[in-house]
């Protein structure tokens, strides 16, 4: 159009804002870069730092460089246009075991922890899990999951099976990943376990049905943990295939967690202690059949023990609901609220209510507004930038509004709570 521009963007985002241009083929696009954060400051805070400040990357007066941006002609180098040329790579490496593994580090396959070298014979065992032809398209991924930022990978059964393999899972795990990786049929998209989002959001998924015995899923002590083959591979391996089918989990690019989050290494894969649980599985509850092998996603912050909530309380007449209901207006509007209660803790709240519905609308606080509105201000309302605002309220966009999953053992009174958000439920038998 011929009119200067420059965009302004956060230093800590040079190498994820330079692949983009390099993906878009204009690798020297004026950016201006400055200091962040810049939410949460004040008006002064913001020009000392950002319109009076220096930028982190070259030591230049900020206001300098943007005048200079847009006043400079382009010089040749500028001029040059290129792109980022993507391919899936040979069909199979070769090398010495050692080789491999270092192969695999230094092409940033693997989360860094070792893995099972996915050989061809792995692999064609893998396979043997599923009846799905190994070639059938999948799904597809992108660490933001629109497409938009970053295009979007299709991957196949075979592609989950290599990643399979990697993570160290058994053939039979393979209906339940390729599942949990298959598309929403409201979107086409397959849903990532690591968010490029810099929060360091994490995956979980709830498993229902009869395959929690068939496979080995531990639902009694120790549930959440990593302590059993399947509920550990099977994370793992979701978050694999997230890096090598979805390009997610580049740390500076495709991965911008501000602190990290340590579930993002195997999720959370939480298979509900249907028999000790006095209330209906979570999937009946949501329509399915008892029994009926049933998978469900989720994505959030993780979870807590009740112990270290600040509503929590220790005595002999313990008010479970209560403490719930008071846990729930403390979370934010992002993921809601999500409760994993042992066995004796959802026998107590079955004292009070008989019905995990009942419950949830016991607990739900009112939303303030609807989902993807925000607050509006009241006329002639003055903002006061020192006053604390609470965080806005708002109704789950999908799903249950607080998900109650019952799992674990009966030997002490513990349960835990966080913000875990509900995302959708896939059958698992379609994809044996």
């Amino acid at each position: 159009m011929g009119i200067p521009a420059t965009a302004i963007v956060l230093a800590e985002f040079f190498e994820q804002e330079k692949q983009k241009a390099l993906q878009e083929g204009m690798p020297s696009v004026r950016t201006q870069w400055i200091q962040g954060p810049v939410w949460a400051k004040t008006a002064e805070q913001l020009r000392k730092g950002v319109i009076e400040g220096v930028n982190p990357l070259s030591g230049r007066p900020v206001m300098k460089e943007i005048v200079e941006n847009l006043t400079k002609p382009l010089t040749d180098e500028e001029k040059k246009t290129g792109e980022i040329k993507r391919d899936r790579g040979p069909e199979t490496y070769t090398g010495t075991e050692e080789e491999l593994h270092k192969l695999f580090l230094e092409k940033r396959f693997t989360d860094f922890m070792p893995i099972v070298l996915p050989t061809k014979e792995r692999v064609d065992e893998m396979l043997m899990g599923t009846s799905h032809d190994p070639d059938e398209v999948v799904g597809k991924m992108s660490p933001t999951n629109t497409g938009d930022y970053f295009e979007f990978w299709t991957f196949t059964v075979r592609d989950v099976a290599v990643n399979a393999v990697m993570a160290g899972c058994k053939p039979e795990y393979m209906p339940v990943l390729l599942a949990m990786l298959s598309p929403d049929p409201r979107t086409g998209i397959s849903k990532e376990a690591i968010s490029i989002s810099d929060n360091g959001f994490m995956g979980a998924v709830v498993i229902n049905g009869n395959i929690r015995d068939e496979i080995g899923l531990n639902y009694d002590v120790g549930a959440v943990g990593p302590f059993a083959h399947a509920n550990t591979t099977i994370g793992r391996a979701w978050s694999l295939a997230s890096i090598n089918l979805g390009n997610g989990g580049k740390v500076g690019t495709t991965y911008m967690g501000v602190i990290g989050n340590h579930g993002n290494a195997i999720n959370m894969v939480i298979a509900e202690n249907e028999e000790k649980s006095p209330f209906r599985p979570f999937s009946v509850r949501l329509g399915f059949g008892k029994g009926e092998n049933v998978v469900s996603l989720f994505e959030g912050w993780g979870i807590l023990s009740a112990a270290n909530w600040a509503a929590n309380r220790w005595g002999g007449d313990m008010d479970y609901p209560q403490i719930m209901k008071d846990i729930t207006a403390q979370q934010g509007f992002l993921f809601g609220t999500i409760f994993v209660l042992s066995p004796p803790i959802a026998n107590f709240v079955k004292q009070k209510y008989n019905t995990i519905e009942e419950l949830e609308k016991a607990i739900a606080p009112a939303p303030a507004f609807g989902f993807g509105e925000m607050p509006k201000a009241k006329p002639g309302a003055e903002s006061n930038a020192s006053t604390p605002k609470p965080a806005p309220k708002m109704a789950m966009p999908m799903g249950p509004t607080i998900p109650v999953i019952v799992t674990g053992a009966s030997n002490n009174n513990y349960w835990s709570a966080g913000g875990m958000r509900y995302s959708r439920s896939i059958k698992i038998d379609e994809w044996r």
